[in-house]
């Protein structure tokens, strides 16, 4: 699948410490080949129409979207960050 950035997760992605860019990188990798793969644990976010959740890490999630063959990365951030505002 192609991969697409909002101009927020593209500011959130600045924020984020070298270690969790590397998280986060490998992450949409797996996410782009196989959405299914484990680690990721992919949910439609509650109360969204169509705004979806992925781990990165234990506390790191990223929240994205389905258009067509495109994933859109929506934003990033821990927990409470990313899902506050999907």
């Amino acid at each position: 699948m192609k991969i697409a950035r909002t101009d927020r997760f593209k500011k959130a992605w600045r924020q984020l410490s070298a270690n969790d860019k590397r998280l986060v990188h490998k992450a949409i990798e797996n996410l782009a080949v196989n959405m299914s793969y484990p680690s990721l644990r992919v949910k439609k976010v509650k109360g969204t129409g169509n705004i979806w959740e992925a781990r990165a890490s234990q506390s790191l999630r990223i929240t994205f979207q389905l258009d067509a063959d495109t994933i859109v990365l929506r934003n990033i951030g821990h927990h409470d960050e990313a899902l506050g505002q999907p």
